[in-house]
């Protein structure tokens, strides 16, 4: 790790060099600047394919840059094992965006490239951004692009992205190192337009690849408040257990305009892949029980319930594959915008896990057990239609609507209206179980549902308002009820729930500002009396307070500041490595609980940086603190970060 990090530095140090070698090159004769923010712009293709075509500049501002919610790719609150990076799930219940077939194992969602939202860019000058996050008690984030235009209407562009953590308990004894999460991700992408201007075409490819190390939370056998004491001693209960994930995906998104705006044809196509595999060849003699019968041995483990396979050996793998054609309709007018398509998506899964075989040689069996492997394959082929339909008068009202159709199988439907910033929506999702709640093959968990489709429907409305020149406020609410819920239940097994689950929720952000001091405020409440397998916090609130302004004659711009997140007390979510899925339980409740930052965020011309003292406030009212049972927050840790521009 410390040497991942010093190479960072040098490489900074090495482009800090070059790029003052360069300065002299990117001014001209007047001593003006010819490049900068303002000659890199940048685009999505859902603008173009939805008729804006006006690219904005890259975004240079400081807001949130210390922010750790806003260091990934989803910047919602969300429960994780105690340090950046590690598996995680929303802590506020989303709607489904997908039906039909998927996978289902999305811990690791949060830190991958999305393909169909990823920016592109039309630069005047080669552009290249460095990204930098180093925490004192290990926590990394780093990130590269570079891109060009080839010429004035193809740009291409690549990105390296790189996130790391240590271990923030668990004795070194046990064989683990320090760090025990890295996760590599790339992302090439490329935007092309014709010289008619009629035909755009968007292509990217996503990697990503994430080692992490499971240790299944402090061992709380003999006494939790003997395990929290000794806190970096604190046994654990796994000694060599990893989760791998591997994703990528090619994405090509193609429009042509047939009649201007009025009528667009388009296609997308996307190949997606996800492999996940749950190792552990040093199972610990704790977690292994007594012989039942032929090769099932029950477990002493919340973990490793029972051994169906092996008691001395844990390899399962999960494989999905995923090919997906869009082709669709699409215009727009000063009035309306519609869209219609069709959707054909084939996938297929692999199943596998290894299997001792018996009755070999003694000569053979000298070097240990030799393992089969055992799998289990499906194949899907399904057909979508869509479509949306928006009316509007300039920005004082609107009225949309948007539903999907699998034949003979799901759908989704919503409808929204819109007057000034006051809004009302319906919205409605019939979808499958994922594959995984519906079949599992592995060594410790196998089960075979065929659970009935859930439905889910929401009422939602809110208000999103400017109040004069200083005050901006978001008032949101939803009522929300779901029939046949499928969760995973307090033996970490999927379950369906024969009644509803009913809940409703409200979110409140201000934000107010006098001169240079600012302050913002978000804060959500959630009421889930009717809906016990649902979890979430009663109350979810950050707040921000900061001052702001130019320094040394405008050379330096500094944020100075304090920020406060907090959850209310609540069961959340426990975590089973083994199926990579956070499940119900009662056991556990995660106490209440502030972690306030002290932030300065700055800009010194091309470069924003922020230095942050986070969890100011460790062991002043509590040892320790969880996101997630059995996994404690971060302590206090001093962090630094930059952003790092080039525009030459």
């Amino acid at each position: 790790m410390k040497k991942r990090t010093l190479a960072f530095i040098l490489v900074m140090l090495c482009l800090l060099l070059a790029n003052t070698a360069a300065v002299a090159q990117i001014i001209d004769d007047t001593t003006k600047v010819i490049y900068s923010p303002k000659t890199v712009l940048q685009l999505y293709e859902q603008d173009v394919l939805n008729g804006r075509y006006e690219a904005q500049p890259i975004d240079t501002s400081l807001n949130n840059m210390h922010n750790e919610r806003y260091w990934f790719n989803d910047t919602l609150f969300h429960q994780h094992l105690g340090n950046i990076g590690t598996a995680s799930t929303p802590m506020i219940f989303q709607m489904p965006d997908k039906i039909g077939v998927r996978l289902g194992k999305n811990i690791f969602d949060r830190y991958a490239y999305n393909p169909s939202r990823l920016n592109y860019f039309d630069t005047r000058s080669p552009y290249t951004h460095l990204y930098y996050i180093q925490g004192s008690r290990g926590e990394q984030v780093f990130e590269a692009l570079h891109t060009r235009n080839i010429n004035p209407r193809w740009n291409f562009g690549v990105a390296y992205q790189i996130l790391s953590a240590d271990q923030q308990v668990g004795p070194a004894s046990q064989g683990r190192s320090k760090g025990f999460l890295d996760n590599q991700s790339v992302k090439a992408f490329t935007h092309y337009r014709s010289e008619n201007e009629k035909y755009d075409l968007f292509l990217n490819y996503t990697f990503m690849k994430v080692e992490e190390i499971e240790t299944g939370g402090i061992d709380t056998t003999a006494s939790i408040t003997e395990a929290l004491d000794r806190f970096e001693e604190a046994p654990v209960y796994l000694d060599q257990a990893q989760n791998e994930e591997s994703r990528n995906n090619l994405h090509l998104m193609q429009i042509y305009r047939l009649a201007k705006e009025n009528l667009k044809v388009y296609h997308v196509l996307d190949y997606y892949r996800q492999r996940n595999e749950y190792n552990d060849d040093d199972i610990p003699d704790a977690l292994i029980g007594a012989n039942v019968s032929g090769q099932l041995f029950l477990g002493n483990s919340y973990l490793y319930p029972q051994f169906i396979y092996s008691s001395s050996r844990t390899n399962d793998a999960t494989e999905y594959k995923e090919l997906e054609n869009t082709f669709g309709l699409t215009g727009s007018n000063k009035l309306s915008s519609y869209k219609a398509y069709v959707k054909l998506r084939n996938a297929g899964i692999q199943y596998e896990v290894i299997n001792p075989i018996l009755g070999l040689p003694d000569s053979v069996l000298q070097a240990g057990e030799v393992f089969e492997t055992i799998g289990r394959s499906g194949n899907f082929n399904q057909v979508f239609i869509g479509g949306d339909i928006r009316l509007f008068y300039k920005e004082l009202a609107e009225i949309t609507g948007n539903a999907e159709y699998q034949l003979a199988g799901d759908y989704r439907i919503k409808g929204m209206a819109r007057l000034g910033g006051a809004y009302g929506s319906l919205e409605r999702v019939l979808y499958s179980p994922s594959q995984v709640q519906n079949f599992m093959v592995s060594n410790h968990y196998s089960w075979d549902n065929d659970f009935a489709n859930i439905v889910i429907d929401r009422i939602g409305a809110g208000i999103h308002q400017k109040i004069g020149k200083r005050q901006y406020v978001k008032l949101d609410g939803n009522y929300t009820n779901i029939k046949r819920l499928v969760f995973y239940n307090s033996e970490a097994v999927p379950e369906q729930v024969d009644g509803n689950q009913r809940f409703w929720s409200g979110t409140l952000s201000h934000n107010i500002f006098f001169g240079p001091v600012h302050l913002n405020n978000v804060v959500a409440y959630h009421n889930t009396d009717e809906a016990d397998k649902i979890r979430m916090p009663d109350w979810v609130w950050e707040s921000k307070a900061y001052i702001e302004g130019p320094l040394f004659k405008r050379a330096l711009y500094l944020q100075l500041g304090v920020q406060s997140t907090y959850a209310s007390a609540y069961n959340a979510y426990q975590f089973m490595p083994v199926t990579q899925q956070f499940f119900v339980q009662d056991n556990f409740s995660v106490q209440g609980y502030p972690v306030v930052d002290v932030f300065v965020n700055g800009d010194i011309k091309t470069v924003n940086f922020f230095l942050k003292m986070s969890h100011i406030n460790a062991e002043l009212s509590e040892p320790v603190y969880f996101l997630t049972p059995l996994y404690p927050g971060m302590r206090r840790s001093f962090v630094f970060g930059l952003n790092w521009r080039f525009f030459d």
